[in-house]
């Protein structure tokens, strides 16, 4: 499988803190933001795999869109565990976003992956990735664990990877949104504004909104037409507004340096069976989020798309 190792440009944490400070109080009300230990992301209210995001913090993108639009093709499978091992972290952490195994589960889905590897040290690999899936009405939706524990997903996969080490790590708390832009939009345009286009920088984690709504969507069963414009997409997808608490796992790139990168790409899971592709807040004169981010060192591009194209990447 071709793999492609890019370096990110990383800057201390202090000063990513220090910009984000700035720039998102054009966006929010109350902001906050700051460089702290990190809390175990095991506990309540988040709920993750492994404790914290340090340790060889990398961005795998696997696979693409082009391998979901304009046609699927569920032959591109994946698994965690051996990603972990391409990206030379086999005991990894991944949090982040993708689609599901369409071969186990036995239809498309939005998956949230949340898996801490064994990488062979003889204890076991931590499971708590979800899926939310359409149910056969074609309305309502399902969202639970995967089944068995599998760590297999297909078609693509945004994550930020790490071993999962406590350490230090951006804490954001933000209030009231006033911007146009959605949370992860705003932090992008923020570091391509400081750092510039030749120099990328990428970011992961975690983020709660603790209050207000936001809009996600689930992916229906697999067109069987294809799918040729923005348009097209928007109408195949199933839209909803979902209440808070929402667990929101993250990655994003300030730019994309010729890597063919989803750009950001942020799933949602919960205690209360919503979850999906997060979209923005509905509710900006109530939502509150709080944000857990390391930078990453590396990116991790796997079996990249011979074709590309930049439809359905919203």
């Amino acid at each position: 499988m071709d793999v492609r190792i890019h370096e990110y440009h990383v800057p201390p944490l202090e000063n990513v803190a220090k910009v984000l400070q700035e720039g998102l109080q054009k966006s929010f009300t109350e902001v906050s933001v700051t460089v702290e230990d990190c809390p175990d992301l095991k506990k309540a209210p988040f709920h993750l795999a492994a404790e914290g995001l340090s340790g060889l913090p990398r961005i795998c993108d696997i696979g693409g869109v082009p391998y979901l639009i304009p046609l699927a093709q569920p032959e591109k499978r994946y698994n965690y565990e051996e990603v972990a091992s391409l990206a030379g972290v086999p005991d990894g952490f991944f949090v982040g976003a993708g689609a599901g195994p369409c071969h186990i589960i036995g239809t498309n889905s939005e998956l949230m992956p949340n898996i801490k590897c064994s990488g062979g040290s003889g204890s076991l690999t931590r499971n708590e990735t979800h899926y939310a899936r359409i149910c056969e009405d074609g309305k309502s939706h399902l969202m639970e664990k995967v089944p068995n524990g599998t760590a297999d997903f297909c078609l693509m996969g945004n994550v930020f990877l790490s071993q999962g080490k406590p350490g230090k790590a951006l804490r954001l708390r933000l209030k009231r949104r006033t911007g146009s832009d959605n949370l992860t939009t705003a932090i992008r345009k923020i570091l391509l504004e400081t750092f510039g286009p030749d120099k990328p920088v990428g970011l992961g984690g975690v983020f709660l909104i603790s209050k207000g709504k936001a809009k996600l969507h689930i992916m229906p069963a697999f067109s069987k037409t294809a799918l040729t414009s923005d348009e097209d997409v928007d109408k195949w997808l199933h839209y909803f507004e979902f209440r808070a608490p929402l667990i929101c796992l993250s990655v994003m790139s300030s730019c994309d340096p010729g890597w063919d990168l989803r750009i950001d790409h942020t799933h949602c899971f919960s205690t209360h069976g919503a979850g999906g592709h997060y979209h923005c807040d509905t509710t900006p004169d109530e939502v509150e989020y709080e944000c857990w981010f390391n930078v990453a060192e590396k990116l991790v591009r796997v079996d990249q798309p011979k074709e590309t194209h930049q439809i359905g990447r919203d």
